[in-house]
């Protein structure tokens, strides 16, 4: 079966005054229809690199490589034509910031309205009876259609968002730190909203966040995002609560713990800051805050290696860490990860197109 997205071997370098930036190094991720896959990290790890990249929203002069299959076709390689009509429709986002992300002029009727009438999907008189029937699924009272941005409340705006993400009826959506501005009152909401739309229409989400609880409550699987190159990824239970990697541990520490009041009362951080994406360390990028690094570490840059193997003698859960390869006997490599389980062979990747966007994609 297809998966509903593949992102194979992807590398994103952004362009600019003092040379090439590699803000993505080689991130494989699959996601089926019905699956919730969450992605973690600080800010600065690429996490929102990836996601603008999946529909080709960089800035020009961004240079992607690798593949991007959405529903097995390559989005890297789609004309300007193809790509217009699978977004919204195909795929969807939901960004962070929604008053950012709303035309502050325009009402929010007519905003979720434009992506129905820009793909064709309802004749403009029957945009409102469509949009009302949007409002109604995200918890919106239909009256609120003539409001304008500002005068709703943060979360009844990315309530908004959410309806025009899902006005097309896409089979995958990305959420973008979708609930980082809501208090924790309105982010339960939100997260039990999004969870409801998976499972009654059988999307598949791709959900981002540096919050590792919420994705541990919200996620089938998550993927630690590092200095722009996943370092751990499995169920989102095991990599929250018994991580494999000495980043995704202190991610994991950094949040205190209902129940727990060591944690309560003194959250561990991590010190240092992430590496600069231009100069990295050599080796393991994470060698200089990491408590455990060895002298090897300075020299190997460790691939994804299984943590524990299943019955098949597959892995449902990897980490980039020499802690967990030698131990586990011959490493094997999982760079590509698909359903939980190691690809075998050599992860696949080629070439894409040298630009994020064509010039005519620019002045939209």
């Amino acid at each position: 079966m297809t998966s509903l997205l593949d992102v194979r071997d992807l590398h994103v370098t952004y362009s600019g005054g003092g040379g090439d930036v590699p803000a993505v190094r080689g991130v494989h991720l699959s996601l089926d229809p019905g699956d919730t896959l969450g992605v973690a990290g600080e800010s600065g790890s690429g996490k929102s690199t990836v996601a603008l990249a999946l529909l080709r929203l960089l800035p020009a002069g961004t240079r992607i490589t690798g593949e991007i299959l959405l529903e097995g076709e390559d989005v890297l390689r789609m004309r300007w034509g193809r790509l217009r009509a699978v977004r919204w429709a195909g795929a969807s986002v939901v960004f962070q910031g929604a008053m950012h992300s709303l035309n502050p002029v325009q009402r929010i009727g007519e905003q979720i309205a434009e992506p129905l009438l820009v793909h064709a999907l309802v004749k403009p008189d029957r945009a409102g009876a469509r949009v009302a029937e949007l409002l109604e699924q995200v918890g919106l009272p239909v009256s609120r259609r003539r409001d304008y941005p500002h005068q709703l409340s943060g979360g009844q705006r990315q309530r908004v968002m959410i309806a025009m993400a899902l006005a097309c009826e896409p089979r995958l959506i990305i959420a973008d730190e979708a609930t980082t501005a809501l208090d924790v009152m309105i982010q339960a909401q939100i997260l039990a909203l999004l969870e409801r739309l998976v499972d009654e229409s059988g999307i598949g989400m791709l959900m981002i966040s540096h919050d590792l609880s919420v994705l541990a409550a919200t996620c089938d699987r998550v993927a630690v995002m590092y200095a722009g190159r996943i370092v751990e990824q499995g169920p989102a239970g095991e990599v929250v609560h018994e991580p494999a990697h000495p980043y995704a541990s202190a991610l994991s520490a950094a949040f205190p713990r209902i129940g727990d009041p060591a944690s309560r009362l003194a959250p561990r951080g991590l010190p240092g800051d992430p590496p600069d994406p231009a100069d990295p360390p050599s080796g393991c990028v994470f060698r200089p805050r990491c408590a455990v690094a060895e002298t090897v570490c300075a020299t190997v840059d460790p691939p994804l290696w299984p943590v524990r193997p299943d019955r098949g003698g597959h892995s449902v859960r990897h980490a980039a860490c020499v802690h967990v390869g030698p131990g586990g006997g011959r490493p094997e490599r999982a760079d590509s990860v698909r359903d939980g389980s190691a690809r075998s062979g050599p992860g696949p990747g080629g070439p894409g197109p040298g630009n994020a966007e064509e010039e005519e994609e620019t002045s939209r």
